[in-house]
């Protein structure tokens, strides 16, 4: 197996993922970090990725091939492969969307971290690169979206804080 640029991203993105995930608490860069870490995932290597995959590609048959369990092998080719078009086109609109939610920031990218968390929750069953990536990528989201939910809150204990205290000037 060769390593192309596909690959490369796929890994830079996921390094910078685990070290934005262990460090999210520590300052906005490393949230700052983790989403567009996520968000390029998702935007680039995932939506772009399966966009050109499934036009110009060879098509994705045997995707579901190493799965764990024979259902999903069966279920991946009678259902996904004969109708790649729609399936991969709906994978590619979700991944786009994650991206892009991820990328906005607030409570949109919460949002997309929770799609993140169930989407690599259901890749798992795929074969034990994907079993190994969900285990991996997981546990660093939950603390992606803990630390995005911190603080937003923060901020908004700020805002409160602020409000309050200019509300009593000038009366």
């Amino acid at each position: 197996m060769s390593i192309g640029p596909w690959e490369i991203l796929w890994i830079v993105c996921g390094l910078a993922t685990l070290i934005a995930g262990v460090m999210a608490t520590r300052g906005r860069r490393w949230l700052n970090l983790g989403r567009f870490a996520v968000g390029i995932l998702f935007l680039v290597g995932g939506a772009t990725f399966n966009f050109i995959t499934l036009v110009f590609g060879e098509g994705y048959d045997g995707f579901a091939d190493d799965a764990h369990f024979g259902w999903v092998t069966d279920a991946w080719g009678s259902i996904v492969a004969p109708y790649q078009g729609v399936w991969i086109g709906l994978l590619v609109a979700f991944e786009a969307v994650v991206g892009l939610l991820v990328l906005s920031g607030g409570r949109r990218t919460q949002l997309g971290y929770v799609a993140v968390i169930a989407f690599y929750s259901a890749l798992w069953v795929f074969g034990w690169f994907t079993t190994i990536w969900a285990a991996l990528m997981i546990p660093v989201m939950v603390m992606l979206l803990r630390a995005e939910r911190h603080a937003a809150i923060g901020a908004n204990s700020v805002a409160e804080i602020e409000a309050k205290s200019t509300a009593g000037v000038g009366s």
